[in-house]
Order: C-alpha cells, then sequence, then structure tokens
C-alpha cells in the first residue's frame, strides 16, 4: 500500500493567506497541517509516500517536509485531482494506495479506511455527516456499498459528504484515462469513483470517527487549532520568569515566557518573545513571534509574528509569517495599515 498526499492546490479560500505559501504549510497547534497527514498515513501503515506539488507551491511543501522520507511528483497545471493522481502512475504504479488531500485532518487517524479496504473492494471513500453538503462530494449509500456520488448538488440526496481519503486499487486508472472535464474544466475524483461504480465495482464508504476538519476557510483554521490543542500535553523546555502558566502550556527549547499570564491550552514555538502579555486559551505561537504588552487568545500567529502594545485584545485572528500588529503613541492619532488582497480588519 502507497500513500499520495495532494498539496498543490493554491488555496484561495484562504487568501490573503495563500498568497504567498500554500495552505498546508499552515501551522495549527504549532505545526504544519502537512506533518498530521504524514504521521497518519505512517500510523497506518503506509510507508512509501509521494506528495503531490506544483511548481508554486513546491518550495514551501520540501521546506516543510524537510527530513521526512517523501517523494515529490511535479502537477504542472491544477486540472483536478483525478488529473493529480494520473500524474502521479508512475510513482503508485501497479499498488493499490491511499489518496489523501493534504489540507485535511483527522482526530482518530484513517486506519479504519485501510482495514475496509479488502479483497472485492475496489475504493473505500470516507464519509462524514454534514449539516450543509453543497460544498462537497456527496454519498448515496446501501448498506456499506456508495451506489452514487455527486460532486457539490444543489439538491444534496444525503448528508454524508467525501471527507479527504480514498483507498483505491490501481484500476482506478483505466476510470481515470476515459474522464472528460467537468464543466469547471478539472477531471474531478467524484466522477472517477463514480465510474468505477458504474462498471459494477464495489465502492464502499466508511464514517469518520472523532472530528474531522477540512481547512478551507480561516475559521475552519482556528477550529482545528482549538481542537489540537485540547488534546495537547504539556511541556515546557523554554525559559519562564515571574509568570503564570495554567493548564496544557507547551513552551519550547528557546522560547522565553517573561512576567506574563498563559493560560492553556496554549502552543508556544521556539524562539518565541512573550513578554507582559496575556496568551489565551486556544492560541498557537509560531516559530520566532514576538508577543510583548499586548493580549491575544484563540488565535493563530504564524513564523516572525509580531503583536507589540496593543491596547485591546486580539482575538479569533490569524497573523500570517512577518505580520505585524502595533500600537503608536504620537500624533497624529490615526490607524495606518498596509493590507494585501483580501485581507480583512476590523477596528473598535
Amino acid at each position: 500500500m502507497k500513500g499520495l498526499i495532494l498539496a498543490a492546490g493554491r488555496g484561495t479560500r484562504l487568501r490573503p493567506l495563500t498568497h504567498t505559501r500554500p495552505k498546508p504549510v499552515i501551522r495549527v497547534a504549532g505545526r504544519p497541517i502537512l506533518h498530521y497527514a504524514v504521521e497518519n498515513l505512517k500510523e497506518a501503515g503506509v510507508e512509501e509516500i509521494g506528495v503531490v506539488v506544483s511548481p508554486e507551491t513546491e518550495k514551501d511543501i520540501r521546506e516543510a517536509l524537510s527530513g521526512r522520507e517523501v517523494r515529490y511528483v511535479l502537477q504542472e497545471e491544477p486540472q483536478g485531482l483525478a488529473h493529480a493522481v494520473a500524474v502521479a502512475r508512475d510513482f503508485l504504479g501497479d499498488s493499490p494506495f491511499v489518496l489523501y488531500l493534504g489540507d485535511n485532518l483527522f482526530q482518530k487517524g484513517i486506519r479504519r479506511f485501510l482495514e475496509a479496504f479488502r479483497p472485492g473492494v475496489s475504493a473505500v471513500i470516507a464519509l462524514v455527516r454534514v449539516e450543509d453538503p453543497r460544498q462537497f462530494g456527496v454519498a448515496v449509500l446501501e448498506g456499506e456499498r456508495i451506489v452514487r456520488l455527486l460532486e457539490k448538488p444543489k439538491e444534496p440526496p444525503s448528508d454524508l459528504a467525501v471527507a479527504g481519503v480514498y483507498v483505491f486499487t490501481p484500476e482506478v486508472f483505466e476510470v481515470i484515462r476515459e474522464l472528460k472535464p467537468s464543466a469547471r474544466g478539472e477531471y474531478e475524483i467524484t466522477d472517477a469513483i463514480q465510474g468505477l461504480i458504474d462498471r459494477g465495482r464495489k465502492v464502499v464508504g466508511v464514517e469518520v470517527e472523532g472530528w474531522w476538519k477540512d481547512t478551507g476557510r480561516p475559521k475552519d483554521l482556528l477550529d482545528a487549532n482549538r481542537l489540537l490543542l485540547e488534546e495537547l500535553s504539556p511541556k515546557v523546555e523554554g525559559e519562564v520568569l515571574e509568570s503564570e502558566l495554567t493548564g496544557r502550556v507547551v513552551v519550547e527549547k528557546g522560547a522565553r515566557v517573561v512576567k506574563s499570564t498563559v493560560i492553556g491550552p496554549a502552543f508556544i514555538g521556539e524562539g518565541v518573545v512573550v513578554e507582559e502579555a496575556y496568551i489565551g486559551p486556544f492560541t498557537s505561537l509560531g516559530p520566532g513571534v514576538r508577543v510583548v504588552r499586548s493580549e491575544v487568545e484563540y488565535s493563530i500567529l504564524e513564523d516572525h509574528a509580531r503583536l507589540e502594545n496593543v491596547a485591546l485584545r486580539l482575538q479569533e485572528s490569524i497573523l500570517g509569517v512577518g505580520a505585524e500588529v502595533r500600537s503608536r503613541n504620537s500624533l497624529p492619532r490615526a490607524h495606518r495599515l498596509i493590507l494585501g488582497d483580501l485581507s480583512q480588519v476590523e477596528l473598535a
């Protein structure tokens, strides 16, 4: 069994965070999303892993996975998930494989989907019940068998959405070879699965246990960060001076917490400086972040972001790499903003 992680997407719904780097390298609970995908595959017994990248994402993905034994497959143009599978044919060969969307998170891993992959089954699809299935691929089940699959239907026939893990036999390549582009000009994996069903192959649906997150929007990132931090084991390896740490808090090596209050669950990464500050629950601070004379909770501050001398507490916020938020005391008393495309700001 091989694993194929898809990490070539541009993450348009998360812009401006993804203007300069791909979604799977954004940190939640202190680590790139992509790390959880690799670990879930390894935990399920999948040792040979390929990662599909694009020319725009390759550099960042390689840096995020530095030191991990994976193969990289280049998808030159974004032509859909089924196209990404076809591009990886040389890597996958004649092996059955797990297809894993690199921006998805599963609380209890993916082992149960592989266990459902048995002789006579051509595909296993992870399914999750959602309130509004119109934004997903939607499955219709008869017993365990999927008999119909629709991509983002206006009138969903069920509340079972396709989550981000699929297990296939190599016969899926025969179907992909005959696919036509969808209305949006892409080769859809849902069409490939429907092709297997139409050929009389057995496609099994298995519901996700625990929580599942598709980190497609900022609120999804914050919620994923919260869910992962709730499972945090406390650990203090950095320097803590004249400060109070309450609950599950991680302070990594090289971090300094001085004259501050930190209420967990919270993650403070390498080289972080927290000084005369308040770090509230469900907050992650990436490497090199500075929080000085400010308050923040239920937020993600990415690598080398800075929050300094801000009077009002920052909450439900995401600061990208190198982003700065600070107050100034000089005249004129005015806000000064430098914002990229699709940025969002709320001012009190």
